[in-house]
């Protein structure tokens, strides 16, 4: 049976749920799905919990995930700090879910366990909603990592409030206000990534040679700040200007690789000098490591989506995704772009229509190269495929 997306800009709660409800039924034709996720705005914060049980006991799904969000997106539209309600069920069949609930005391992340034996990890994804306040997701992705290669973690931050304690996460029939929650998606399913980071190289790679923590102070053996005044006197005007907006750096994750394009860096803010000759950034950088500068804005964000969506559409078997999930980040939407429902527009102009869903995050959890991490101003994208020999 089909996935579905559906999302309603009612005010009331109760009004809100009935109307996603009886959209997704129509479509699910009497199905029960594997899983929902559930994205609401601070409006209807509340009754999250009370919504996440409507769903399971209505019969759409067996399993619910959620949180509460700045702006939502969903069916045709992304819905900005006005009320906003939006429910996706991915419904495939030999699809299996596996709940999960993370905590975080004392350094230890409790509620995660590792799968015992050897797994397939390209046919395994964690979809992980989680609150920034009390749990800290790099931490816990850095850890992810360096236990589970090749297996992949998406989602988001949740942005609905200011403060800990506020954010509402939602597991099936339980309710939290810390930690995270998710659902590991496996089964007879192929799950691929997008990750559009918004930005675009400028100048030439360059090697790393001296640091001090998040300081280069030494690239290609020069000092930092001379060589990317070198890049800047290059840059044509408008490159120039985006610099001066907001420049940012490029780590490469893969190091084997001859050339280095779109998706093979992440990219980390600059943060300015030390005063001197060293360039900090918010990140950590090694001696060894290859760097490229970076520029953002509308242009190169929509540039840099579009073309990360063709390169995954273009496929030899033509094959099309059943539905997708997208987390964007909360500075992206009318904030960047100059019209609206700019991300969940490309998806669709690409993909046709593909059932998609998501909200405006306070960062955004997604892989690059074999690892995960969590990004800023960046449109994570999951979108799942029935399983085929042929992908």
């Amino acid at each position: 049976m089909p996935s579905v997306s559906v999302v309603s800009q009612r005010n009331s709660s109760n009004e809100a749920i009935a109307e996603v409800i009886a959209a997704a039924r129509e479509s699910l034709e009497g199905c029960r799905a594997p899983l929902a996720c559930l994205f609401a705005t601070p409006h209807h914060a509340a009754a999250l919990g009370e919504m996440a049980r409507e769903i399971r006991s209505s019969g759409l799904a067996e399993h619910v995930i959620g949180t509460t969000a700045e702006s939502v997106l969903g069916g045709q539209v992304e819905i900005e700090r006005e009320p906003g309600l939006a429910l996706w069920i991915l419904d495939l069949p030999g699809l299996r879910v596996d709940p999960v609930r993370c905590g975080y005391e004392d350094g230890l992340f409790l509620g995660w366990t590792d799968p015992v034996g050897d797994v397939d990890e390209s046919s395994r994804a964690l979809v992980l909603l989680a609150d920034p306040f009390s749990f800290p997701a790099d931490e816990f992705l850095v850890r992810l990592n360096q236990r589970r290669k090749g297996f992949r973690v998406l989602g988001g931050m949740a942005s609905g409030a200011s403060s800990r304690g506020n954010n509402r996460l939602v597991i099936d029939d339980e309710e939290y206000r810390t930690g995270a929650v998710g659902a590991v998606i496996s089964g007879d399913v192929t799950i691929r990534t997008v990750l559009s980071q918004g930005c675009r190289p400028i100048g030439r790679p360059l090697l790393v040679t001296k640091t001090d923590s998040n300081l280069i102070r030494e690239l290609g053996r020069r000092p930092a700040m001379e060589v990317l005044q070198e890049i800047f006197v290059e840059l044509d005007g408008p490159d120039r200007d985006r610099a001066r907006r907001g420049l940012h750096l490029g780590r490469v994750i893969n190091e084997y690789q001859e050339k280095f394009g779109p998706g093979d860096f992440l990219v980390r803010n600059v943060l300015g000098s030390d005063g001197g000759s060293a360039i900090a950034v918010n990140d950590t950088v090694r001696i060894g490591q290859t760097v490229q500068f970076h520029v953002r804005d509308a242009s190169t964000a929509d540039e840099d989506l579009r073309v990360m969506l063709s390169n995954v559409a273009i496929t030899p078997e033509a094959a099309s995704p059943a539905a997708a999930l997208l987390f964007t980040c909360n500075g992206r939407g009318t904030r960047l772009f100059d019209n609206p429902h700019h991300d969940i527009s490309a998806m669709h102009e690409v993909f046709g229509a593909l059932p998609t869903a998501g909200f405006f995050a306070m960062g955004e959890i997604g892989p690059v190269a074999r690892d995960n991490f969590l990004h800023g101003f960046t449109a994570s994208i999951a979108l799942f495929y029935p399983k085929s020999p042929a992908l």
